[in-house]
């Protein structure tokens, strides 16, 4: 499908499902190299967005890991709200370990910082590292580096591959721009 209906809004065929799959292989090799000598980080999946991103992620990854899941929101419909709601918080030691945060997209990257900031604040872990399927450069402006990145996109409203529009469009396997 090269243009998709979501609602009340149309969409576009911008990243087609092999190159999201590439850019995740190679992100996943950085990841490797990088874990090599940790013992048994901890992948925190931030949902709903990550979810495909972080089970592909996964079939590359070559080190021993555990995989938990973190539920936070700072989105309504196509604009962020600037405040970040905890759904549904961490339920596992990160006390000492590494934490690699997985998120779908950084864009304003409000929910990544303040995420990192309650993890860092909250809990004792040796480290919390930072890799998402997509960065809006020209959006993010925080301080907190971004450990891994997979590809870079301008600031346009995307749907596909876990990313949504009021809960619809995630089981897309391309990702999709809007076009209205």
């Amino acid at each position: 499908m090269d243009t998709i209906t979501l609602g009340d809004k149309k969409f576009k065929k911008y990243i087609d499902y092999e190159t999201i799959q590439k850019s995740i292989t190679v992100l996943a090799e950085k990841i490797n190299a990088d874990m090599a000598n940790e013992h048994v980080p901890l992948l925190a999946g931030v949902l709903n967005g990550s979810f495909m991103f972080l089970a592909d992620l996964m079939k590359n990854i070559n080190f021993d890991c555990e995989l938990t899941f973190v539920r936070v929101s700072s989105y309504k419909g196509t604009k962020s709200t600037g405040e970040l709601c905890e759904v549904l918080g961490l339920n596992t030691d990160i006390n000492g370990r590494t934490v690699i945060l997985i998120e779908d997209i950084v864009d304003t990257g409000i929910t990544i910082t303040q995420l990192h900031q309650m993890l860092t604040e909250n809990h004792s872990p040796k480290q919390v590292k930072i890799a998402t399927l997509l960065l809006k450069p020209n959006v993010y402006k925080k301080p907190l580096a971004l450990d891994y990145v997979a590809m870079e996109i301008p600031n346009d409203f995307i749907v596909g591959f876990g990313l949504d529009y009021n809960e619809l469009g995630r089981n897309l396997k391309d990702i999709y721009k809007i076009t209205e």
